[in-house]
């Protein structure tokens, strides 16, 4: 009721003051002029605010009536009014500037302010009172391109960043297990029967050196040629024949007779009642099957080491991220059980195969593993540097509109012009995309807001068709 007074008044006080400027002339110009402004900001006063603004037009914001630290009013914004910059854009109401641009550019339809797909050829109003927005010739460009204007700008948040050229160093992380290197595993067998008569103090998991001591195995097979050997480098009638001899120590040796106890044999020129058997490098005991006073079958396995020194990761890559995955790149591997440490090395082979359960791809990395700590068939997770090295043209992730079938990016313009253009992508990494088609090192694309604009995008080419409708 106060607001229709208020306007009645004002009202009233304009025509008034318009007949006293047909008697009085051109003295009266400027109070006519104060007056318009006064009608029109009652004008603007009797429609409902939608939000309130720093009196100062600082990106500051409120949907009720508050006030600045130093006591001031916020300003009242109404339906249809738009933010501007300008020194003078709070004195211009939607309505002036609609005027004073229609000069320059012709109003082609009015879009519902809510974005509803209705227009209209001539000015109105929608259910709420809110008046309907002019759309000018030029800003629905069939490119598909956006116009804000400076306010929208700065309550959206766009950002622009360029597009510039830079390492992707895109890391590829999947778990993994610890394996043997099944190259350095040894196996301790007898090649014909034979029977241990002793067993070292060695048992499984023990660590044992090269040379040391396991067991002693009585084998008549050995022991026979063992004096034929013999006999061969003693003997005066052969005159201790190279050739011949060469092939009695060749029978020892294919009967894995350890070299210590060939020489033992040179040495001693006896025939040993047992063979010592040693250990064939430095490892781990895995498995000892070798008991005092048993019969040992040729090929039964009596002892397994191996050495721990140096392992495998073999680790599980998902079947996508593959492509990224070559030979030589670097891995770095952390065992659950210590995650503060790190094992570095490289991927050595990758699996020719999938498994068909997990579709992952299995690699290998060699790890040192001096202190022993990683044991086999333990847990570990890897992270392998995908990078090539090169520098490409990139983009931040946030750039990128990706609906599945095709991406896009917004490209600035200027002057709020923001234009959708189509793009390819490559690798990603560390928050950065490739782009191999649609861009040039140094195109502003907008890397915050994309999905308001789309949406406005996609708003406006629906609300053109419509248009077009409406005026055919």
């Amino acid at each position: 009721m106060n607001r229709a007074v208020a306007a009645s008044a004002a009202a009233a006080l304009i025509a008034a003051v318009g007949a006293a400027f047909v008697v009085a002339g051109p003295q009266l110009r400027p109070a006519v002029r104060a007056i318009a402004m006064i009608g029109s900001a009652a004008a603007e006063e009797g429609r409902a605010p939608i939000y309130f603004q720093d009196p100062n037009g600082k990106p500051s914001y409120s949907l009720v009536p508050r006030k600045t630290p130093d006591g001031r009013d916020y300003r009242a914004v109404p339906a249809g009014a738009d933010v501007g910059f300008d020194d003078d854009a709070s004195s211009v109401t939607p309505a002036t500037a609609a005027a004073g641009g229609s000069a320059e550019r012709r109003i082609k339809y009015y879009r519902n302010p809510m974005g509803l797909p209705d227009t209209s050829l001539t000015p109105k109003k929608d259910s709420m009172g809110m008046d309907y927005v002019p759309v000018y010739e030029g800003d629905d460009s069939d490119d598909g391109s956006v116009k804000l204007s400076p306010g929208k700008i700065q309550r959206t948040g766009v950002k622009s960043e360029p597009a510039s050229k830079r390492v992707i160093r895109a890391a590829v992380r999947a778990p993994g297990t610890i394996a043997l290197d099944e190259r350095r595993i040894s196996v301790i067998a007898m090649r014909s029967e034979s029977f241990v008569l002793k067993v070292a103090n060695v048992t499984t998991g023990s660590h044992v050196v090269k040379g040391q001591p396991l067991m002693d195995v009585y084998s008549p097979s050995v022991s026979s040629a063992a004096a034929e050997y013999l006999a061969t480098i003693s003997s005066k009638t052969t005159g201790g024949d190279q050739a011949y001899g060469r092939g009695s120590r060749q029978r020892l040796m294919n009967l894995d007779v350890p070299d210590a106890a060939i020489l033992a044999i040179e040495k001693s020129r006896t025939v040993p009642t047992s063979i010592e058997w040693t250990s064939p490098r430095d490892g781990i005991v895995l498995e000892r099957s070798a008991i005092e006073g048993m019969r040992a079958q040729p090929g039964g396995v009596l002892f397994r080491i191996a050495d721990h020194s140096i392992v495998w990761a073999l680790i599980d890559v998902a079947e996508r991220d593959l492509g990224a995955i070559a030979k030589g790149q670097p891995a770095t591997v952390r065992a659950r059980s210590f995650p503060e440490r790190e094992f570095s090395g490289t991927v050595e082979v990758i699996y020719p195969e999938i498994n068909k359960e997990t579709r992952t791809a299995r690699l290998r990395v060699e790890l040192q593993n001096p202190d022993l700590i990683l044991l086999h068939d333990m847990y570990v997770g890897a992270e392998i540097d995908t990078g090539t090295g090169d520098a490409v043209l990139c983009v931040p992730e946030s750039a990128v509109m990706d609906t599945g079938s095709r991406q896009a990016v917004f490209v600035d313009k200027g002057q709020g012009q923001l234009e959708p253009r189509e793009i390819k992508l490559g690798h990603r990494g560390a928050g950065y995309v490739e782009v191999r088609q649609g861009l040039v090192d140094g195109d502003p694309v907008v890397v915050s807001a994309n999905f308001l604009i789309d949406a406005e995008s996609n708003l406006k080419a629906a609300l053109k068709g419509f248009a077009e409708g409406v005026q055919q």
